[in-house]
């Protein structure tokens, strides 16, 4: 291995309790404390001998503290969101005034899909990666030159220079990469990890990248992972969830954080199959398609929860996104899903193209029909380098307003005639409102925590959390003025 500059990988501090752009796919501070694991920079980390990757928002370390850990490094690897830009810029600005001879890149989907305003925006950012940055990064550290590096942006003589784009990797070099989870053990603790909807300490990684799904809204497939499905071998999945075991032996659960982990059932027949001697608990996320027995094997190798995209109960607005799937094949697969014992974790998004009251009230109707132990409603946010994006400008829907509060949580920045931003936040509270206050999930809630009590505790945490978010959002829907619209977007 060539000498490298001292590296650190950086998911930044930002708004307290904020769920980064490093492992979330749509950073946000959310209604309950929620981490992800910053996974895509664990990769370049473990490339690089004498790195260090620091998860700041999970485990508390301040501004303050951050810049003074730069100080040890000559090199940093900041992945930085659309929502934590302008704070993510001023930090560096501090980190070189401590140390001016620092390097500075910028990864992630905001500064991939504007590289030219975000190298504009300040001078201390020395260059940014477009798309998959793994061997961009490490090349760099090594000592090759930025003019060599495929897919970075830099400044020359007052111009941003693009380099040609690098090939997305491929299932054999996805093979070679370092585990994540060797990085997670060296550099992180994963007890400041939680999901409210995964047991209690979870460890997460992916299995492939990439989604060919078409969404329009989906954020990392259009920018970050790219429609191209490339898979790890069913081995190398095996051979890092066996040392995991030993790694972690205090971890409950696995998440695969694929962007699709279903997408071909033989594939995943052979992930069960192979992975179904080593006895673990697991779960992923999934397409509301599969048949019974991809779901059945799935299930008797360990899984024990699936999230699934509804996004909404409307047909037509399903449509307007390019879903792929109806609600009646939604219906359909949360059947199956219960019918081999696999929870559900569903994800809902209110205001999107179409959307009115009353798709919204449908919506929670057909929510309540597929019962699913948990939910997570989100107000829909055009990302740029969407579809969704382009269409919201194209219409002139976005709103002037921030995508998120000063504390980093999700605000609605999309605006149509007859559906305000103020009748999105109204609907998203009511969704919840509706959905959880029912007799029913009250009792599977308190049921599921009555003989843990590190569960017991974690639910009236969560449980505080969320009302107290609640009441602000209420708060905003019933005193908003309804908002203006632009044409042009800039960093929130």
């Amino acid at each position: 291995m060539p000498s490298a500059m001292k590296t650190l990988f950086l998911n930044p501090p930002s708004f307290e309790n904020f769920d980064g752009g490093a492992g979330s796919r749509y950073p946000a501070t959310r209604e309950i404390k929620s981490f992800w694991y910053p996974i895509w920079l664990s990769y370049p980390a473990g490339m690089l001998p004498g790195s260090r990757l620091v998860d700041a928002p999970p485990h508390n370390i301040s501004q303050a503290e951050t810049i003074r850990i730069s100080r040890d490094y000559d090199f940093v690897v900041l992945f930085t969101s659309t929502v934590g830009f302008q704070n993510d810029l001023d930090l560096v600005r501090r980190m070189k005034e401590s140390h001016p001879d620092l390097k500075v890149a910028f990864v992630g989907p905001d500064v991939q899909t504007r590289p030219v305003e975000s190298l504009l925006a300040g001078t201390d950012i020395d260059f940014v990666v477009r798309g998959e940055f793994d061997h961009a990064t490490v090349e760099f550290a090594q000592g090759k030159p930025l003019e060599a590096i495929a897919g970075v942006s830099f400044r020359r003589g007052g111009q941003v220079v693009h380099n040609p784009a690098a090939p997305m990797l491929d299932s054999d070099a996805l093979d070679r990469l370092p585990f994540a989870t060797e990085v997670f053990k060296r550099d992180l603790t994963i007890e400041k990890y939680t999901i409210p909807y995964l047991q209690f300490p979870y460890i997460s990684l992916y299995t492939s990248r990439g989604c060919p799904a078409l969404c329009t809204f989906c954020h990392w497939p259009q920018t970050l992972s790219g429609h191209a499905w490339r898979v790890r071998s069913a081995d190398n999945v095996v051979a890092e969830i066996r040392q995991s075991l030993k790694l972690f032996p205090q971890a409950r659960e696995y998440f695969f954080d694929d962007d699709t982990f279903n997408i071909r059932k033989e594939r995943v027949l052979e992930l069960c199959r192979k992975l179904k001697p080593l006895g673990f608990r697991w779960s992923c996320n999934t397409r509301a398609h599969g048949d019974y027995e991809t779901l059945k094997a799935m299930a008797d190798s360990g899984a024990h929860l699936v999230t699934i995209g509804f996004e909404s109960g409307d047909a037509q607005i399903l449509k307007n996104i390019k879903k792929g799937v109806t609600p009646d094949m939604g219906q359909a697969f949360a059947k199956l899903c219960k019918r081999v014992g696999l929870e559900i974790h569903a994800d809902f998004i209110i205001g999107l193209p179409g959307e009115t009251k009353e798709t919204i009230a449908h919506t929670i109707e057909f929510a309540k029909g597929i019962d699913a132990e948990t939910i997570q409603v989100s107000v829909a946010h055009a990302y740029p380098g969407t579809e969704l994006f382009e269409y919201a400008e194209k219409h002139g829907y976005l709103a002037a307003e921030a995508q998120a509060d000063g504390g980093g949580h999700q605000l609605p920045h999309l605006n149509y005639p007859g559906l305000s931003s103020r009748d999105m936040m109204a609907g998203m509270n009511r969704f919840y409102d509706e959905y959880y206050f029912r007799p029913r999930v009250i009792w599977r809630i308190v049921r599921s925590a009555l003989w843990n009590s590190l569960e017991r505790k974690r639910l009236y945490e969560e449980a505080v959390e969320f009302l107290r978010l609640r009441a602000e959002r209420w708060k905003y829907a019933r005193s908003a003025a309804p908002v203006s619209t632009r044409r042009t977007a800039a960093h929130s």
